[in-house]
């Protein structure tokens, strides 16, 4: 292997630049992966450089390390980013992001359809600090123009939407915001740059949970926040205010999975896609809510402007008694009953947004529910899902 650290990638395929990227094995003796560097103090030859630190490329833990340095470069290259800082949580992406965009006394527009936790911290984080939110209908399109004020700063987006899987128009109401001075925020964790290059949409920045699809085991937390040329000084200026630093085995771990979430992300995306037309034909079933299916409504979107689908997506039932829906989640066996995705596992949970919804209504037939589809052999997934709708069939 040449040693060349400033190789481009941008020549190579997807898969290609996912296994090299960020890596540099000559600057660590030859090992094939950035190891994991603790640290806090970084110790300089002399006062000189302490004082000037002109040839200092890490000056504290709390500035980056080698492995961060990796992770953050990778992703950069991957969501066509200029910069990307790492965050403990995917939460905390969002809340870097959101802190990047907004002041006080700005507002804010937010899609009904967002990620709960982003609403609970608009509402009561940015709310103290003096930003006010108004949350739309995540359909609005071209519409959003009628919403904005000579204050609003930013838009986030998310698509598709958390739980309920609208699919909105980003270059649309990118372009607007532009018009009008406003940033675009976009959560991206559902497709992940691979499936959605948030950057080249209209997207000034993207936010995912590394937590999901970059981990794939279920067994870290960790944020990504990526912001394009215009935001990119603003986004790491507000990082190093908070020191909201993500721990550097989790680190180590998205850069392990970012090697294979190619190969993962694409099988989680068939079976899933399976899945969802196995629902379809279900009689117990009365929508299926999956941007990638040519029977939602999002799909004409999904298929102008994504590559691919991951793998989760809703149901609605038709009417059915909670003990019915309880019936049938709590006696599967392959399906684990939690709130995070992207592992290899498959998951389910029980969702009722109303609570949670201002701008617009949800209304369903029935009681819905969120699968992540994992990588067990699908003819033992149905299987588990039969009995699931056996028990609720005989529940009344």
């Amino acid at each position: 292997m040449a040693q060349d650290p400033s190789r481009p990638l941008d020549r190579f395929g997807e898969r290609t630049r996912l296994v090299h990227a960020g890596r540099e094995p000559f600057e660590q003796h030859g090992f094939v992966n950035t190891p994991i560097y603790r640290g806090s103090t970084v110790l300089y030859p002399s006062t000189e450089e302490f004082l000037q630190r002109r040839n200092t490329k890490f000056t504290y833990g709390t500035a980056g390390t080698p492995t961060i340095a990796s992770l953050e470069t990778a992703w950069s290259g991957l969501a066509g980013a200029a910069d990307t800082v790492l965050t403990p949580s995917g939460l905390a992406a969002i809340t870097i992001a959101l802190m990047t965009a907004c002041a006080a006394g700005d507002h804010l527009l937010v899609p009904d359809s967002v990620y709960r936790p982003t609403r609970i911290f608009c509402d009561g984080v940015l709310k103290r600090f003096g930003v006010e939110t108004t949350y739309y209908d995540p359909l609005i399109g071209t519409g959003i123009e009628a919403l904005f004020r000579p204050n609003t700063t930013a838009v986030v987006t998310e698509a598709p939407g958390s739980q309920t899987f609208e699919m909105q128009d980003i270059p649309a109401i990118a372009a607007v915001a532009h018009q009008r001075g406003a940033a675009v925020l976009m959560d991206n964790t559902w497709a992940t740059p691979l499936f959605f290059p948030p950057h080249a949409m209209g997207v000034d920045i993207a936010i995912e949970a590394g937590t999901k699809y970059l981990s794939g085991g279920s067994d870290l937390l960790l944020g990504l926040t990526s912001a394009n040329e215009a935001w990119a000084k603003r986004l790491r200026q507000t990082f190093n205010a908070f020191a909201m630093c993500a721990g550097p085995e989790d680190v180590f771990l998205g850069l392990r999975g970012l090697r294979t979430m190619a190969l993962r992300l694409k099988e989680h995306e068939k079976q899933a896609l399976e899945m969802a037309r196995w629902f379809e034909g279900r009689p117990e079933v009365a929508r299926v809510l999956h941007p990638a299916l040519e029977s939602d409504p999002g799909h004409a979107i999904w298929k102008r402007d994504f590559k691919g689908s991951s793998g989760l997506f809703s149901i609605v039932l038709k009417e059915a008694s909670p003990a019915a829906v309880a019936a049938m989640v709590d006696g599967l066996e392959l399906f684990g009953i939690g709130a995070s995705w992207g592992g290899f596992e498959s998951l389910v949970l029980p969702f009722d947004p109303r609570a949670y919804r201002t701008a617009t209504r949800w209304e369903a037939a029935g009681p819905a529910l969120r699968f992540h589809i994992g990588l067990e052999d699908l003819e033992d997934l149905k299987a588990d899902l039969e009995a699931g709708f056996a028990r609720l069939r005989a529940t009344a």
